[in-house]
């Protein structure tokens, strides 16, 4: 209250509001944290409402879908340019792949010298089972209009042509993220491209010297170095938890059916953060 009545009558203290961007980058449910334009809207408005002296994110993320990444990264980009907020990223354990593109919103960048850093590539993953209905005795009914509506089909042989044609679609990804760091780290990159951009990923220390971030700090201590030691830093969240969730799932499919795909789901998420050792 004392705050408040300060900041509507009295000289406040510089505020930043931070934005915690903790989790697997996925458009679909998740029962750990996971992080999507939709769902980021409600904080995101929030946390650069009332102009504060900057906004941070808070960043421990290992990846996930491209086009969240970028509609995430887009809408900070704009809420920034719209209210002329200063914008900083803090990488925490990760940000790569997803979760760098999420920290390449930042005017700035600051890690821990052991915070994971970079892989900035695309990746598709999955399983085939040409053999194994078969095996079970299962015959397989599937019928299609369009030559390639079963592309990559997971219970058939792999198709050269199948494989040639995923292969431009994440080059053509690629080329986006690429596209996105050369803007966001104009004239601050200090190594070759073929070197930063094929999906490496470095300590924090190294990603300093490759020029991937612009320094080695954390949040409460760059913010009081550049604000002050009387900074307020205010964590921006929506109160949405498990029960919140759990409720939310789709009735018709039923609780068992929703514990399998969120189970599926995690197996996929646990592979992002197990890339780096995590």
């Amino acid at each position: 209250m004392f705050k408040r009545f300060k900041r509507l009558f009295g000289k406040s203290n510089p505020m930043v509001n931070v934005i915690r961007l903790e989790g697997v980058i996925a458009s679909g449910r998740s029962l750990s944290a996971s992080l999507n334009a939709k769902g980021l809207e409600p904080v995101l408005v929030k946390a650069f409402r009332k102009k504060p002296a900057a906004v941070a994110l808070a960043i421990n993320c290992p990846g996930g879908s491209p086009v969240q990444s970028a509609l995430i990264a887009s809408r900070i980009r704009a809420l920034a340019l719209e209210n002329k907020v200063p914008v900083y990223a803090f990488c925490e354990d990760v940000a790569a792949s997803g979760g760098y593109w999420l920290a390449c919103a930042a005017d700035e960048i600051y890690a821990d010298q052991n915070s994971i850093i970079g892989s900035i590539g695309v990746i598709s993953g999955g399983f085939g089972f040409p053999k194994a209905l078969s095996k079970l005795g299962v015959e397989r009914r599937i019928y299609t209009s369009g030559l390639s509506k079963s592309t990559n089909d997971p219970f058939k042989p792999e198709s050269p042509k199948d494989v040639a044609k995923l292969k431009v679609m994440l080059g053509d990804i690629h080329e986006s993220f690429k596209a996105e760091v050369r803007v966001r780290r104009a004239g601050k990159l200090q190594a070759k491209e073929t070197a930063l951009f094929d999906g490496s990923f470095w300590t924090g220390q190294k990603a300093l010297s490759l020029g991937l971030i612009d320094n080695l700090g954390h949040l409460r201590q760059v913010l009081q170095a550049k604000f002050g030691d009387k900074v307020e830093i205010n964590d921006i969240k929506e109160s949405r938890g498990f029960g919140a969730r759990l409720f939310g799932m789709k009735a018709r499919h039923g609780l068992a059916t929703e514990f399998v795909e969120l189970g599926l789901t995690a197996l996929d998420e646990r592979g992002l953060w197990s890339r780096y050792g995590l």
